[in-house]
């Protein structure tokens, strides 16, 4: 389709600028350009995870504590003591 539209000259500076940098025709880069802003944003906020009842079996952050248990976990299963 074509159209006759007025850009400011600050868009116009920002398509050269991306034409510029990606060596696009204009068509090309205003068209993705166009495309990009039309998508909807992803939330600024992710949800927030559950809070589970309990205690933590162990602290994540003790990377030693956390080896040492999946090791635990893996001579368990193997039958190994």
């Amino acid at each position: 389709m074509r159209t006759t539209l007025t850009l400011d000259d600050d868009v116009v500076a920002l398509i050269e600028s991306e034409r510029a940098r990606t060596g696009e025709s204009f068509r090309v880069a205003v068209n993705r350009l166009l495309r990009r802003s039309a998508r909807p944003a992803a939330p600024a906020n992710p949800p927030a995870l559950p809070e589970l009842p309990g205690r933590p079996i162990l602290d994540v952050s003790d990377v030693s504590a956390l080896v040492a248990a999946l090791d635990d976990e893996r001579r368990a299963q193997r039958g190994v003591a």
